[in-house]
């Protein structure tokens, strides 16, 4: 998506919202929430989506930049990025504020947010990300590598041909294995 929103700047709008998988995925049955336990609660991913609602206080541009670094640090780096500490520092490098950062990001407000975006998403069909949800109201759930360079804005427009202008594709799914065999070469 970075390499795309490069490519189309002001073209393309992101609008992140958080989704909470330690949620969905919990056995703890439909009463529990993640984002309502206790400070003695290990969360395996709050932090991060505290994180981007503490960058996205500071403006569309820096959220937009932290949302490009934690994901390169969890996909590409593969850091462990579930902790306060690993958010601040993620939060240094995209050159946001840190004293607002860490005020918005420990803000009990940031985990009820997590919950109301949490619970849009469900209402809209969500079950997982990334989930692409279109202006004409369709949304899609895509799973896939990065495609070469020369391939990202044709990427890009395929998927965006069938998920968003197609309301008939309900799902597209390659058996496994083979896939991902020879995925990223």
């Amino acid at each position: 998506m970075a390499r795309v929103k490069d490519e189309l700047g002001d073209d393309l709008r992101i609008n992140w919202r958080s989704f909470a998988l330690e949620q969905v995925n919990s056995r703890e049955g439909e009463d529990w929430k993640a984002w309502e336990q206790g400070p003695d609660y290990v969360s395996r991913g709050l932090w991060p989506l505290r994180g981007g609602i503490a960058a996205r206080a500071q403006g569309t541009d820096a959220h937009v930049d932290y949302m490009e670094k934690i994901l390169h640090a969890k996909h590409v780096e593969r850091e462990d990025i579930r902790t306060r500490e690993a958010v601040i520092t993620i939060a240094k490098n995209a050159d946001l504020d840190i004293e607002i950062f860490s005020n918005v990001l420990d803000d009990p407000a940031s985990l009820a947010q997590i919950g109301v975006d949490h619970e849009i998403a469900l209402g809209l069909g969500i079950f997982g990300t990334p989930t692409f949800v279109f202006e004409n109201g369709t949304s899609a759930f895509l799973k896939m590598f990065t495609p070469p360079e020369d391939e990202t804005m044709s990427a890009f427009n395929d998927f965006m041909g069938i998920a968003s202008g197609r309301k008939y594709f309900g799902e597209l799914k390659r058996p496994q294995p083979p896939w991902p065999r020879d995925a990223r070469d």
